[in-house]
């Protein structure tokens, strides 16, 4: 059993996601990070990054595992599914894997924060923060025009990039200028897995006219800096 310690997140989704995925058995615990519980002793215990998601490998002498990137790998190792076991194609899934965790992330979250969250509206790093994403999507449109996924076979690659750009419009950027991310992100929102995990701790409806959304904001605009 794995117990998984999340929140709704771009990052949280990536995880709850491959678990759904590859059928692995696990149990839920919600980390409410608009309250700064991440920052507390038992979970610092886990993540000492402060940060979700975090797992418990029960079956495994309870090992513990956090940064989402290295859960993915942790948990298709465990299980065979996802990643290639041949070097070549190890090496791709890791490369787009390594370019949502170095790039979409970090980029479309500063989007995030500051075209959503920042009270301070700063029109000039806005900017910044929503080209880099889409100079980001771009090169994913490029991949994908002749790929079906990203590193061959469908991979946790995809899993990665799809719970980040699955919000773009959260970061205040289209994608009708993208058509083959726009065609795989279409796909992927298809695959059952994939939208029970993005449900987990539970569905978050992040649209402007949304009420959870507008409380969220306003929990958010409380968490900067923290």
């Amino acid at each position: 059993m794995i117990e998984l310690y999340t929140w709704s997140t771009p990052n949280g989704w990536k995880v709850s996601a491959a678990l759904e995925e590859m059928s692995l058995p696990y149990s839920v615990h919600p980390i409410d990070i608009t309250t700064g519980v991440q920052k507390e002793t038992d979970f610092l215990s886990l993540n000492p990054n402060g940060r979700i998601p975090a797992i418990i490998d029960r079956d495994a002498d309870d090992f513990q595992v956090f940064e989402s990137g290295a859960i993915l790998v942790y948990l298709a190792e465990k299980t065979g599914k996802l990643l290639p076991s041949d070097a070549k194609g190890r090496s791709l899934v890791l490369q787009w894997l390594m370019f949502q965790i170095g790039g979409v992330g970090p980029m479309q979250g500063q989007a995030h924060v500051f075209y959503r969250y920042f009270e301070e509206k700063i029109p000039a790093v806005i900017e910044r923060y929503q080209n880099e994403t889409k100079r980001l999507y771009g090169v994913l449109d490029t991949r994908l025009k002749d790929h079906r996924y990203l590193a061959g076979d469908y991979s946790i690659a995809d899993i990665a990039n799809w719970s980040w750009v699955r919000s773009y419009a959260w970061a205040g950027v289209e994608i009708d200028e993208f058509p083959h991310l726009k065609r795989w992100l279409l796909e992927l929102e298809g695959r059952p897995a994939l939208i029970a995990g993005a449900k987990v701790p539970f569905e978050a409806n992040y649209r402007d006219d949304d009420e959870q959304a507008q409380s969220f904001i306003k929990q958010a605009q409380g968490m900067i800096g923290r």
